[in-house]
């Protein structure tokens, strides 16, 4: 099937998809379950801006102990300002501003370097599809039955400014201990290159990123190796509204990428992002040699509606088995209130060879539809329902694969997030896929996670 072919169908496909359901806001410009005034609240994926403040709400000169402490008492109760009523229903919510190490070490310095992290533990009964047994390593969630330290995460960061008449330099690191660490590692490496082989059995360390960073005037660029600009969920627990991931993100998307990446900001609601990078998921070295494109923009096409188109191209390295390949990510994120916002998903490969075999022609698409209304600061509720069809998996067959997700993000604490949710995986060619992977794929699962932000 022709890569126009794919396009028109998922096009046609997230038109008619309309009134179904949808998330809250692209990867690189929301996070989902930290209070925005936190210096550490940022996605790995999206660091957050220089703070101004000199660390205790103080005026602008440093001054340490001018406040009794770094909280606001800002009256805040149902402070979503929706007008729906329905956040009043569940009583006050007050959160504050949430609670971060740098602010108790380093209250009134210099927060050029930022530092910070958070600790995420989960629970879920069954392994995302499609994983099948327990640690084989094939979706995010892949050990069931336990209660598992999933993220303990801590980076490093300083930010290389723009809009500036001089070069300005910055660097983020970020290392990572828990059950996801195999999401997180370059297992695009050959053989126990970087950080692959830090396992502990179903555990494992992380060395997600690790670039320098280089602003002047309009431009910034990141050298290392940094997370993709591709795509919608992320990695980091504090990025995503779910606690489980889609089929497309997992199977149809690069995590990371050792490269070069520029991105653009010269232009009004627009940015352009281009790079090289050595294939797919590689953490500073090159396999089956990987080279590729990387590139796409981001804008701000109406008030209320952001899209995104992201593409590789080339050898995508351990992805295709060394043979070319091109892949297209598309975003479409729209602010249908103050409370509820609706995204669009679409993902599409094609490539001469697959994961395991240079000699076969692999092709993916989905269109992932999300809807997350907000109740007030402490509440939340989301949809996701996925379709994902793919060659791969079943080898030679074309099979489509669907799933529907329904959620719940409740915060206690401005650094504290719960998010249970049930889920339900299933496919039309049941008994064709039961008899490749032998177990049954159709299932309900039930999954639930805390993330504590520092």
């Amino acid at each position: 099937m022709s890569v126009v072919r794919w396009t028109i169908g998922l096009a046609v496909m997230a038109f008619c998809a309309a009134p179904a359901m949808a998330q809250a806001s692209l990867q690189t410009a929301f996070n989902y379950n930290l209070q925005e005034t936190a210096p550490a609240a940022a996605p790995a994926e999206e660091p957050a801006a220089e703070s101004a403040s000199n660390g205790c709400g103080c005026a602008e000169e440093p001054a340490c102990g001018c406040e009794p402490s770094c909280g606001c008492d800002n009256g805040c109760c149902n402070s979503c300002g929706c007008d729906s009523g329905w956040g009043n229903c569940l009583g006050d919510c007050c959160l504050g501003d949430a609670w971060t190490l740098q602010g108790c070490l380093q209250p009134c310095c210099d927060k050029s370097i930022t530092y910070g992290g958070w600790l995420s533990f989960g629970y879920y009964n069954k392994n995302e599809r499609l994983s099948i047994a327990d640690g084989d390593g094939l979706s995010f969630n892949d050990f069931p039955d336990h209660l598992n330290n999933d993220q303990s995460w801590f980076f490093v960061e300083k930010l290389a400014t723009t809009d500036s008449c001089c070069a300005t330099y910055g660097y983020r690191f970020d290392i990572m201990y828990g059950a996801q660490a195999h999401a997180a590692q370059a297992y695009g490496n050959s053989g126990g290159t970087w950080d692959v082989t830090f396992d502990n059995g179903v555990y494992g360390w992380a060395l997600p990123q690790l670039y320098g960073e280089v602003g002047y005037s309009d431009w910034s660029f990141k050298i290392g190796k940094w997370f993709t600009p591709v795509g919608y969920e992320v990695i980091p627990a504090t990025g995503n509204f779910f606690y489980t991931h889609t089929l497309t993100h997992w199977n149809s998307e690069p995590f990371s990428h050792t490269g070069v990446l520029g991105v653009y900001s010269g232009v009004d609601d627009l940015k352009l992002y281009t790079g090289w990078a050595l294939g797919w998921d590689t953490g500073f070295d090159q396999n089956q040699g990987g080279n590729i494109f990387v590139g796409g923009f981001t804008a701000n096409v109406m008030e209320d509606v952001a899209f995104t188109w992201m593409t590789t191209a080339g050898n995508q390295g351990w992805f295709t088995s060394g043979q070319d390949g091109y892949t297209q990510h598309i975003v479409d994120v729209n602010t249908l209130s103050e409370c509820m916002t609706w995204i669009v998903q679409s993902d599409y490969t094609n490539a001469n060879g697959s994961p395991t075999d240079a000699n076969f022609d692999a092709e993916t698409g989905g269109l992932t539809n999300y809807l997350i209304y907000k109740l007030n600061d402490c509440w939340s509720l989301g949809n996701r329902i996925e379709w994902w069809k793919s060659n791969v998996y079943v080898a030679g067959d074309n099979i489509s694969y669907y799933d529907v997700t329904a959620g719940l993000n409740y915060h206690p604490h401005a650094n504290v997030v719960i998010r249970p949710e049930i889920r339900y995986d299933w496919t039309p060619a049941a008994d064709t896929v039961n008899n490749a992977i032998g177990t049954n794929y159709n299932q309900w699962s039930f999954s639930m996670d805390a993330v504590f932000t520092y």
